[in-house]
């Protein structure tokens, strides 16, 4: 959801609605947000339908639901009953780019990762690209290790550490990933 030329988004998707909840017109949301607490402290939000364009609604209240982990509870302004709930049905909740939360130097959002050259730093400064970051892949509960970047590589997928000894470099502003592999990590994961 960018203007046409714009290359950082405009909008950061946080909730999709599923349903009314309650009977005074409060829905249920599944939530999309490493960061829910913070959604209590914004008065305003955006709805979008489909492919229109978000529109700001009054946010009266929300919580967490202490009985369905990963939902959360908004209650919009003038919605008092289950009706006015049901016409919230389906739509996803958004916040301004600019009021998502600013992480700490070192950490990002796999939103700015996803579409990042890869670049494969040998010597000096000479550089190779290697592909272009589809997503990133996190480990299972419970299981140790870094996160991996999924590049869309000439000979298949391939897997990257999200490691500092390996990604020497990430500038998300000029989208670009400059890393420095062990020896015969291309040999050993890619897939074709």
């Amino acid at each position: 959801m960018s203007a046409g030329g714009e290359t950082r988004p405009r909008w950061v998707q946080i909730a999709s609605i599923l349903r009314p909840r309650g009977n005074k017109g409060e829905v249920a949301a599944v939530l999309l947000t490493d960061f829910p607490a913070r959604i209590s402290t914004f008065s305003q939000v955006f709805l979008v339908k489909g492919q229109q364009e978000p529109q700001p609604v009054a946010l009266q209240r929300f919580w967490m639901d202490q009985n369905h982990p990963g939902q959360g509870v908004f209650h919009f302004a003038g919605s008092t009953n289950i009706s006015e709930a049901e016409k919230y049905r389906g739509m996803d909740v958004f916040l301004r780019f600019e009021d998502r939360v600013h992480l700490p130097a070192g950490q990002y959002f796999v939103t700015d990762l996803i579409g990042c050259t890869v670049f494969e730093i040998a010597g000096s400064d000479a550089s190779r690209v290697l592909g272009i970051v589809r997503d990133v892949a996190f480990p299972g509960e419970g299981v140790r290790g870094a996160p991996l970047l999924q590049v869309d590589y000439s000979q298949g997928e391939l897997l990257i550490p999200l490691a500092e000894d390996i990604c020497r470099r990430i500038d998300v502003a000029a989208r670009r990933i400059e890393v420095l592999l062990p020896e015969g990590l291309l040999g050993v994961n890619t897939t074709e």
